[in-house]
């Protein structure tokens, strides 16, 4: 349906303008934790919607969100995107960072789209490798999103363990403080590290550990986009 404003071609050209996509979708089950809709309308589908690469950092960076100095920016710019979009959709927007109790975003974006777990706790691509986010997922009711339903049953699709096939696994090798293993990640061994000055290695540009990971070298994030993230992983609370 052309003029279908939830159809899936219609919500990527709506996401294109802030440098989001339609990450894949799937269909709710009645085990399913969701919110109630609008006027208790069934939920028909739900869009995993974020970003691929640096693509949302110009429209970010350029939004008053960016620079009015409150908690959250990124999280706030999405916020608005969603709830609006949302709205106009007679839908509701889901965000990661809604909670405690917190929605389970990592396995909802495994439902839209072929991610596995990579060893440094990401979920990794095939294509995009560790270069890529989800901002919120988009759940809408069933007169909002006649086909989009049928098309979000076939957005995933199986896919190899890219990390098991990985010749070496550089990210395990790569941080100089050795944060990453086989058995998990020491978070304060690696803020530590970050808040002394051997951590301007890692700042500016983004974790080594992760530029490290030889799956999508060209979607890496740009070095201010990878500093913001970094700054905000240093000074969280």
């Amino acid at each position: 349906m052309q003029n279908d404003p939830a159809s899936p071609t219609t919500l990527e050209s709506a996401l294109a303008a802030f440098g989001l996509r339609l990450r894949g979708g799937w269909v709710p089950f009645a085990e399913d934790v969701l919110p109630a809709l609008p006027g208790a309308a069934r939920a028909a589908v739900v869009w995993m919607v974020g970003q691929v690469g640096s693509e949302c950092w110009s429209a970010f960076s350029a939004s008053p969100f960016f620079v009015d100095s409150l908690p959250d920016p990124m999280d706030r710019w999405a916020k608005s995107i969603g709830n609006a979009l949302a709205h106009t959709l007679g839908g509701i927007a889901l965000y990661p960072s809604d909670g405690p109790p917190y929605y389970p975003f990592q396995q909802w974006a495994a439902r839209a789209e072929p991610l596995r777990s990579s060893p440094l706790m990401l979920q990794i691509h095939p294509q995009y490798g560790l270069w890529h986010a989800c901002r919120f997922a988009l759940v809408l009711p069933v007169l909002a999103s006649q086909d989009a339903a049928a098309f979000a049953q076939t957005a995933a699709t199986a896919s190899p363990d890219v990390c098991l096939q990985c010749d070496g696994q550089p990210c395990l090798s790569a941080c100089p403080v050795e944060a990453f293993s086989t058995s998990g990640y020491a978070v304060d061994r690696c803020v530590s590290h970050l808040h002394g000055a051997a951590g301007d290695s890692c700042m500016p540009s983004g974790c080594l550990a992760r530029l490290a990971c030889p799956v999508g070298p060209q979607y890496r994030y740009a070095p201010p986009h990878a500093a913001f993230h970094m700054a905000a992983f240093v000074h969280r609370p």
